[in-house]
Formats: structure tokens, C-alpha cells, sequence
């Protein structure tokens, strides 16, 4: 048994990862789940890729993805001014992000089992 083992961690978790291929555009997954997640709490597009250790232009080129796939905004941007505008999602943004997150929850579910035998197989 090594220290990782000893101490409690395993260094061999299985997890399942959701990507949702769209005919309309590119795909979504765990990244701009978490990009959205991250404007709605922080309140702008540049603070959630700072969070995210991600430049300016890429997070505004997922969102992009994101629109095109849905066919509407995901975003509420207001400009500069006083207070520096900011962004918040739209209702469409967040029922693309709970409706991703509800899939990951019941596929996870689905295939604990297996994921369980998949960890212990890679031990």
C-alpha cells in the first residue's frame, strides 16, 4: 500500500464525462458547463476566465459555441460604465447548464456500478 493509499486518497477515481454532440454546432460539455457556471456567479466574462485560467477570447469564443449550437443568447451583457458592466445568463443559459448537470447526475448514477469495478480494476 502506498502513501496516497495509506492516507485515504486513491489516485485511480473513475468519473464519467458528458459531452453532447449537437447536428446545429459544437459541443457541450463539463468545460463551458463550468465556463457559464463560473459568468453567473462572478458577474462578467473576463472574471470567470481569470477563474478559469482561461484568456478573455476563449471563454467569448465558448459562449459563441455555445449560442450557435442553441440558436439563442446564453448571455446578458451590459457595457462599461460606473460599474463596469458585466454579464449574467439568460434563462436559456441557465436551463442549458441544469439540464446538462441533471444528465451528468442520472448517467453517473446509471453507471456507478460499473465505474466501481473499472477503479478497482485499474488499482
Amino acid at each position: 500500500m502506498d502513501e496516497r493509499q495509506h492516507s485515504g486518497q486513491n489516485t485511480h477515481m473513475a468519473r464519467l464525462t458528458i459531452r453532447i454532440n449537437f447536428d446545429s454546432g459544437p459541443a457541450f460539455g463539463p468545460g463551458k458547463a463550468q465556463l457559464l457556471e463560473a459568468i453567473e456567479s462572478k458577474g462578467s466574462i473576463r472574471k470567470a476566465a481569470a477563474s478559469l485560467d482561461m484568456s478573455y477570447r476563449r471563454a467569448w469564443l465558448l459562449v459563441k459555441a455555445v449560442e450557435k449550437s442553441l440558436g439563442t443568447p446564453v448571455l446578458a451583457a451590459s457595457s462599461g460604465g460606473r460599474k463596469g458592466g458585466g454579464a449574467k445568463l439568460t434563462t436559456a443559459g441557465r436551463e442549458v447548464v441544469a439540464r446538462y448537470r441533471k444528465v451528468e447526475a442520472k448517467a453517473a448514477k446509471a453507471t456507478a456500478t460499473e465505474l466501481r469495478s473499472l477503479e478497482k480494476m485499474v488499482r
